[in-house]
């Protein structure tokens, strides 16, 4: 091996792959050293800081004494307990503890072996922002969320699933995927429910003029707020974080959503200048305070009013796989991020030219110098609003794929039992059950890993077939127990779009099929295919299958259950296809009222998914 080799593999990068197409692949040396400078290698700019060379993480499992080295050591438990001694460390509660010992500190990951299996039950996902009611206008809202639990409960579903609802870019009205946020523990305000009537748009929302309503409608409501003491009680309690978001969105609102565009004394939020505004401006950043706090309260009411009607989980939300690397999060948090860098994917069969994300990726040394604190505190702030979790593309808790600027990629492995000891003790400190997505080039291993610490993985009936073999559907009774089973996902096609190949024909239009007629000669196949392992063709046996697989979980869709033919989004597009905008083709009271929920309600019942 040569010098590059050795130092590639000293800092756990993988060149030579083999893709989700099957075919090997090599980085180029480019890719490689851009990677190794992003992480600190030859590179002083991102190195570790000096109060951080000295300090690592260590996974333990919790209440069992610890094997330590020689000499006296210092202890701080989570609670603030602080112990002095020698030799072997005492059983740990659940929770994060500081060892210092031999001049290091060592944060002590102290995590259950395995969180519990979840009762077997169901629910329903959609993207939050399709909701409507009365006229097509405006976003979903949070208080709409809480109504919908509350029709769907006598159904017996027992969670409502929801899209990323981060903090995303008002100030860019082009920028609205839910995967592409600006800040990962901060809310998106446009779910925030003010009480003004939006203006009317239609089946596709219209971002620009629908957000522009909407912060006309929060300034409105702002104006109108008084003083209140839980307001104020909040926000202090909420700390530097906050005020540091409410700081970037204000500047956002004079300089632009990004902040690599402003000028450089306000790229950094530790600057004076960066101070100075947050002086000069107390009302914005109050505003900006305001709208999180209505956020959260909403989405916590939405929770309460879920649980209350008898969900055994309530809410069951999305943490994006990365974030906007021009957004609130790396403004606030910089040194936690790799500069130059997307995230994405390699070749496959789905995407023969890879994907680039354009999403940055946290870097492993900082994370676990840090003792994860950013990666807790990300999942612990969604697991305050919900009973299940669901983690986009959990493959990164494995390894990443990275993407210098304008290179080839190549991937970069993560600290895996550590992130899922990480995930294990936010878990159990909730009382949550966990999901990971676990489609794409599966590392081997991982799925194991994943089981063996109770998180679920996902099985999506439209691929669980038997490649290897016949290429026939998997039976129900095959399915992984540890798992939650559905018919797609956000990006695939509906029950109905995929039966008529609307897939197919978008791909058609985009002109990346040299044979469509072929392509729906093969779906027609395969929809007979399916048909006849479910014993149907329409929605009330797709649901029965869903219902009867091993799986402990089943999400059935509100499109489908709505009728709707088009999906929410299309990979590999922006604007090509109308990503993120449509609205379901019934409104609220439509989809509670719907003899499609009652039906598949039965169904599940009868399966012993009941939601008690």
């Amino acid at each position: 091996m040569s010098a590059l080799d050795d130092l590639c593999a000293e800092a756990g990068l993988i060149w030579r792959y083999r893709d989700g197409a099957g075919e090997m692949q090599e980085a180029p040396e480019a890719s490689r050293e851009a990677v190794l400078s992003a992480l600190g290698y030859g590179n002083d700019a991102n190195a570790l800081p000096d109060d951080l060379n000295r300090s690592t993480s260590l996974a333990i499992r919790a209440h069992e004494p610890k094997d330590w080295g020689p000499g006296a050591w210092h202890l701080i438990t989570e609670a603030g307990e602080e112990i002095h001694g020698e030799g072997p460390l005492p059983p740990l509660p659940v929770g994060y503890h500081r060892i210092h010992h031999n001049g290091w500190t060592v944060h002590l990951l102290a995590a259950p072996d395995r969180l519990p299996a979840p009762p077997r039950r169901w629910g329903l996902t959609l993207p939050l922002f399709a909701l409507w009611e009365g006229q097509q206008a405006g976003f979903g809202s949070y208080a709409q969320l809480g109504e919908l639990a509350e029709g769907c409960a006598p159904a017996g579903a027992s969670f409502i699933g929801i899209n990323p609802i981060h903090a995303g870019f008002p100030m860019d009205p082009e920028n609205f995927s839910p995967y592409a946020p600006s800040h990962r523990r901060r809310l998106n305000a446009l779910h925030v429910e003010t009480g003004h009537v939006m203006p009317e748009s239609g089946a596709l929302i219209d971002y620009a003029p629908a957000i522009h309503a909407k912060r006309a409608a929060l300034e409105a409501a702002f104006s109108a707020f008084t003083n209140d003491a839980g307001f104020d009680a909040w926000r202090a309690a909420s700390g530097t974080d906050l005020e540091r978001f409410a700081t970037h969105q204000a500047l956002s609102e004079i300089h632009g959503p990004y902040w690599s565009t402003w000028p450089e004394a306000y790229q950094s939020p530790d600057t004076p200048e960066v101070a100075a505004f947050a002086r000069a401006h107390p009302q914005r950043l109050r505003f900006h305070a305001w709208a999180q706090w209505q956020a959260e309260g909403q989405l916590a009411q939405a929770q309460a009013r879920a649980k209350a009607a008898g969900m055994a989980f309530g809410l069951y939300l999305d943490i994006a796989v990365g974030t906007h690397p021009h957004g609130a999060e790396t403004w606030a948090e910089r040194d936690m991020f790799a500069q130059g860098i997307s995230l994405g994917a390699p070749p496959d069969l789905l995407g023969p030219a890879g994907q680039r994300w354009g999403l940055a990726p946290l870097r492993a040394d900082m994370l676990r110098a840090t003792g994860y604190a950013a990666f807790a505190q990300t999942l612990r702030q969604q697991m305050r609003f919900c009973g299940l979790l669901r983690i986009d593309h959990i493959l990164g808790l494995e390894r990443s794929f990275w993407l210098p600027d304008g290179l080839p990629g190549l991937y970069v492995t993560m600290p895996r039992e550590e992130l899922l000891a990480v995930l294990r003790i936010e878990a159990s400190h909730a009382g949550a059950f966990v999901i990971g997505e676990d489609l794409g080039t599966i590392p081997e291993g991982l799925r194991d890993a994943l089981a063996g610490s109770g998180v679920m993985g996902c099985r999506v009936a439209m691929f669980e077939r038997d490649w290897d073999g016949t290429g026939d559907f998997t039976p129900p009774e095959a399915y992984a127990p540890e798992a939650l089973a559905s018919w797609g996902t956000h990006d695939l096609p509906t029950w109905q779009g995929w039966r008529q190949g609307r897939d197919i024909d978008w791909r058609a239009q985009l002109g990346e099929l040299s044979d469509t007629d072929a392509a729906h000669a093969l779906r027609t196949q395969e929809v007979r295919a399916f048909d006849a392992s479910a014993g149907g063709s329409d929605l009330t046996a797709l649901h029965r299958f869903l219902a009867q697989t091993a799986s402990a979980l089943v999400a059935v869709q509100a499109e489908d259950l709505a009728g709707a033919t088009e999906q929410a989004n299309l990979p590999g597009t922006v604007f090509e296809h109308p990503n993120w905008r449509r609205r379901l083709p019934i409104p609220l009271s439509g989809l509670i009222s719907a003899a499609s929920l009652r039906e598949t309600g039965t169904i599940m019942t009868q399966a012993g998914r009941n939601g008690s």
